[in-house]
């Protein structure tokens, strides 16, 4: 669990952002929760991610 974690994390983050926008401009409001609730997911997975890398140290 390295680095490949936190670029799946992160792509998983972008993806979100694109959706929610796009939900935005079609006026989706589920596309939007959806894009929200990815990227809340994937701050999740970043954080837990941080905490490993603490307790390695």
């Amino acid at each position: 669990m390295g680095m490949d974690d936190k670029i799946g994390n992160k792509s998983e983050e972008t993806a979100g952002k694109l959706k929610e926008g796009a939900g935005r401009l079609t006026d989706n409001e589920q596309l939007e929760a959806e894009g929200r609730a990815d990227q809340s997911k994937s701050n999740l997975k970043q954080a837990g991610e941080k905490i490993k890398d603490a307790f390695k140290k």
